[in-house]
Parts: C-alpha cells; structure tokens; sequence
C-alpha cells in the first residue's frame, strides 16, 4: 500500500457556497475534506467541495485506468454537508465503489436522509439510480472503522470488544457523538494510522471550560480541525448572540487544542459574511493563544508523517 497519510481540503465554508473576488484567497466551497492514508481514500463530508474533488478523482482514474474505491464519512446532514453529493461525478460511474457512512437522525436513516436530496421535482436523478456501486450504513458511537492492508473494504468492530485497539499498522476510524449542534448532533471522526492522527470536529459548539469530551477524543492528535465560524463579538452579541447555533470561535477552538495536546489546530467552516481578510484575522487572533494554527484554505494539505513545527507566512 502506499506510505502516505495525507490531508487535503477542498472546501472550508459553512453554510452556504460564497463565489467571488472576496473569498478567492480561502474559498467559497462548503466542507469536503480528502483523507489519504495507506492506499485508503476517506471523503469527510460532501459539501460543494466534493465537485472539485470528484473532478479530479475522474482524472486520475481516467489517467490511472482503475476505479474509485472510497468512504465517505458523514459528520451529519445538514445541507451545507451534503449540497455537492449530487454533482459529485464518481457517484454517476459504473465499477466505482463508495462506502458511505454517517449518524442516524432521529427517526431517519442516513440513506434516507440522503436520497432526500436528489428527490425530483428539485433534481432530475435519483440517489439510488447513481451507476456506482454504494453501501451506506449508519453509524453508532461504539463502531471502529478498520482498513486492513491491501484491501480497501472498510470493516467494523466493536469499540468495547475483545479488540479495542487494533494494530497500529491498520487503519482505523473513532467515532464521537457531540450534541452541541441543533436538531440531532453532529459526528466528530477520529482517524488513525502509523502513530498518526487527524480528528475532524466541524459544528460544534464550545462549552464553559472547554469541551472536556472532545480535547479526550483529540489527545494528542497531529491535527485537529475545529469548527470556528464565529467571531467572539458575534457569538456575544447582546442584539444577534449566536450562542446555541451549534458553532465555535477561534477562543474555543484553541482552548480545546490547548488541553487535549493536539500538535497543529486548522480552523474550520468559516462564515459565509466573512471576506479573505476576516478569516485570516480570526487565524491571528487564535495564534495568540496556540500558535501552531491555520485556518482552513481550499488547497491546504497536510503530510501527516512529515509534520513540521514550523509555521508557514502568514
């Protein structure tokens, strides 16, 4: 397989796309993240990002003359994580392969709650008539994802089994259910491989000291991506408070990144209202207090086995 722990982001933007001059720097895409890890392709969410990144998996596939095997992991379905899914062109390619997995909501299975999207008269193709072979499956706090080398089907184990940690040399996949997002909660993921670690926490929302559950999820994770769509004046606006929106600051993104150990933060699922400029402040001010932080960019990666501590320009 290949020695390679990769993280690429390919939209960053919460709630809804913003094209245009103002955000051409960090981008206008709504949340979709690539994983590479050992041969292994993991999709975190399906925003408006996913269109770009299904374009370019057509191209390596055309180049390569091999399909697509991939997981995408759902941290919940609200729209700005699952707009991209019906022009993601992969879906519509006969002998490609997607695990797609997620929470269950409510009453609602993830395969329902996707198929909803793609319901005519609003779309003139059907979820379940995509050419691409799907699993879907909805997911519970107590499953481990596992990839076994050389082979790309996803497995699952139980987080209190016999074999709560699995060899280090396997890839492997936590779930944690945070209930600080509206209507259902939201999946925070886990993923593991080699001694290293990345943890996606998007819509999330901070607690008085801290989110004790989620710095535990992080311990000493490489790299954390937080959600921070906030600024501190808008979260406390005594006239529009955002507080109970289901979303963070930067101060809460770093306070968690402070006492679970993590070794670089990414701010994440930045404000539609906030231009280039808004966001590279809010990466400023969190600086101030952990100082190896990035916020979120389309194009930022990631080398997971050859992290440095350095920062790069800001």
């Amino acid at each position: 397989m290949s020695n390679r722990f990769q993280v690429r982001f390919w939209g960053v933007r919460g709630s809804y796309p913003v094209p245009g001059p103002a955000t051409v720097a960090i981008g206008g895409n709504t949340p979709c993240i690539e994983v590479n890890v050992d041969g292994h392709l993991i999709i975190l969410d399906a925003g408006t990002g996913i269109i770009g990144l299904g374009q370019e998996l057509a191209r390596r596939n055309l180049e390569q003359n091999r399909p697509t095997i991939a997981t995408i992991l759902f941290s919940h379905t609200h729209h700005d994580h699952t707009q991209g899914l019906p022009f993601f062109l992969p879906a519509y390619q006969g002998g490609n392969t997607f695990y797609i997995f997620g929470p269950r909501t409510f009453d609602q299975d993830l395969e329902e709650a996707l198929s909803k999207a793609m319901l005519p008269p609003a779309f003139p193709v059907q979820f379940q008539d995509l050419y691409s072979f799907k699993i879907i499956r909805n997911l519970e706090e107590t499953d481990l994802i596992v990839f076994q080398n050389g082979n790309g089907d996803p497995e699952f184990r139980h987080r209190f089994g016999n074999d709560p940690s699995p060899d280090a040399h396997l890839v492997v996949v936590h779930v944690q259910k945070s209930y600080a997002h509206p209507q259902g909660g939201v999946y925070h993921y886990r993923i593991e491989w080699a001694g290293k670690s990345v943890v996606y926490a998007t819509d999330t929302e901070g607690y008085l000291g801290s989110d004790r559950r989620l710095s535990q999820f992080a311990r000493g994770t490489d790299l954390l991506i937080h959600d921070a769509q906030f600024t501190e004046n808008e979260y406390l606006d005594p006239g529009n408070s955002r507080q109970g929106w289901g979303h963070s600051t930067p101060t809460m993104a770093t306070a968690v990144a402070s006492a679970a150990g993590v070794h670089t933060l990414v701010l994440f699922h930045h404000d539609p209202s906030h231009d280039d400029e808004a966001v590279m402040a809010m990466e400023r001010e969190a600086r101030q207090s952990f100082p190896n932080t990035y916020v979120a960019h389309e194009g930022l990666s990631f080398d997971l086995l050859n992290m440095s501590d350095r920062l790069p320009p800001p």
